[in-house]
């Protein structure tokens, strides 16, 4: 089955394939927290613990069928994840590895939330909870509890490039390696500005 893809305003459209394996997660990281500042729209990204809810999956499964071009992407450094977003109403698409052999994709849930499919429907319940000292309060989930979602991501990343799935991606030129469009990477100024907005200054 599929679940649609969709952008804020409804210029970029697709959907992701919803078979298993996929995992579901909530990430409380500062580089999360500042994407979502980054864009503009942290109060729609972001939970009240500064939470993100990211569906991780794998490139292959996820098409696009209409507005490709509005697909812009960011790094906060120059060796960040590559953080993808539709430029014309910068709803977050997801995050990828720079690396498109490293096939994985967090899709975070903005883009997922057309009707009539509901995340609990497509994927499940959240089962991991990541980086939870940067939440802005306590969370309670063990610390173990990442261990099975961690071996899922594995197995997606080693799945793909034993079966060549890979190289199947709409984020990527896979005959050069290159992102479909440049990233724009942050000035240190930039940076520090968005840091600033989390709270969290490294």
């Amino acid at each position: 089955m599929n679940h649609p893809v969709q952008c804020r305003c409804g210029t970029l459209k697709g959907y992701v394939d919803t078979s298993k394996p996929v995992n579901r997660a909530v990430c409380y990281c500062k580089d999360c927290q500042a994407f979502a500042r980054y864009l503009g729209r942290a109060s729609e990204i972001l939970d009240s613990n500064g939470g993100t809810d990211v569906i991780q999956t794998v490139p292959a499964k996820v098409t696009f069928t209409q507005g490709r071009e509005t697909l812009a992407c960011m790094r906060l450094t120059e060796n960040g994840l590559v953080r993808w977003y539709a430029k014309c109403c910068n709803t977050p698409i997801g995050n990828t590895a720079a690396n498109y052999r490293v096939s994985f994709i967090g899709l975070i849930h903005n883009c997922l939330e057309a009707l009539p499919a509901s995340l609990d429907d497509s994927f499940g319940p959240v089962r991991m909870w990541s980086f939870t000292r940067n939440a802005k309060t306590t969370i309670n989930a063990s610390p173990f509890g990442m261990v099975p979602g961690i071996l899922r991501i594995l197995a997606m990343v080693l799945r793909a490039r034993l079966n060549g799935a890979y190289k199947r991606t709409p984020f990527f030129f896979t005959d050069t390696g290159a992102p479909v469009v440049t990233p724009k990477i942050l000035t240190d100024n930039e940076r520090e500005a968005v840091y600033k907005d989390v709270g969290l200054i490294r």
